[in-house]
């Protein structure tokens, strides 16, 4: 009994992971290992559980029933043990984070030095990049991401908004007449993100009035905050997270562009690997770090 709820262990890893070597990774086996377990574990069934290809594995219909039992029995398994852990001592561990290079000017910041306060045996690694890491093959616990419209699901959840903002300095700003409209500006400098360069930007005004215009960036950058140092040098308009040009434009050296006018704002969500602990160390972040407003 005891070899075959090992065997269901390994034959739910894998299926989490996608593959052998994924599931052997994490198990510190062999891939040969992980394999022979479930040829293994559909030998003493009598049945195949998956169907092997060069390119990724297949669910059979018994193996789909056997799964959802799987994860059932580590579940409860994995809940139990986090549950005595927890009541026997503090949460402990390490957590790896890659999260987008600009919120480190965000008060996300704080919030996260509040949860390291609050754990002080809990380990992290932050990486603040805009380089976009894998979750899995980099071997991080939690993914920060931004992007429009995020949707919570069993891997995710959004965690906050942020409000976009279209900025210049005010000596650049005091060089043109003021626009009124949009299309006002479509021939200005602008500067933009990499990423989404060239992307139509669109607006709303109070009442539900809106407009999209298509701009032409001269300057380009792969870094919000760069972006954002580059206008308030007087290089032209950018659109940056509100809370960059925050300070700047109350002391009077950044302004907004079309203050009546709104941009759509970006969420922020977390994502983590489907096989992560209910009740371990990455939900204990997420739970502290959805409290968080920029």
């Amino acid at each position: 009994m005891i070899d075959r709820l090992r065997q269901m262990a390994i034959f739910a890893k894998t299926i989490d992971h996608g593959s052998f070597r994924g599931a052997a990774r994490e198990l510190r086996l062999s891939p040969s290992v992980v394999s022979h377990h479930i040829s293994q574990l559909e030998d003493s069934l009598g049945i195949a559980l998956i169907y092997r290809s060069t390119r990724k594995l297949t669910l059979t219909h018994e193996g789909h029933r056997l799964l959802a039992a799987a994860h059932k029995m580590l579940e409860a398994v994995e809940g139990e043990l986090a549950d005595l852990s927890v009541s026997a001592t503090a949460p402990s561990g390490e957590l790896r984070m890659t999260i987008p290079s600009v919120l480190s000017q965000s008060q996300f910041t704080e919030q996260i030095a509040a949860f390291s306060k609050a754990h002080p045996r809990i380990r992290l690694s932050l990486d603040f990049s805009d380089i976009r890491r894998d979750l899995i093959d980099d071997g991080f616990d939690i993914a920060i991401r931004m992007g429009p419209k995020a949707k919570t699901t069993a891997t995710s959840r959004k965690l906050f908004s942020v409000e976009r903002r279209l900025v210049a300095s005010t000596d650049y700003l005091a060089s043109r007449l003021a626009p009124d409209h949009p299309d006002d500006i479509a021939d200005w400098d602008w500067l933009a993100l990499i990423p989404v360069q060239n992307a139509p930007v669109s607006f709303t005004k109070a009442g539900g009035t809106q407009a999209t215009i298509k701009h032409e960036a001269r300057v380009f950058a792969n870094d919000a905050q760069a972006l954002y140092r580059l206008a308030r040098a007087g290089a032209g308009l950018a659109i940056v997270p509100d809370f960059l040009a925050r300070e700047d434009v109350q002391a009077g050296t950044m302004g907004y562009v079309l203050p009546n006018w709104k941009l759509r704002v970006i969420d922020v969500f977390a994502a983590w690997p489907a096989n992560a602990p209910k009740h371990g160390l990455i939900h204990l972040a997420l739970d502290a770090l959805s409290q968080n407003r920029p």
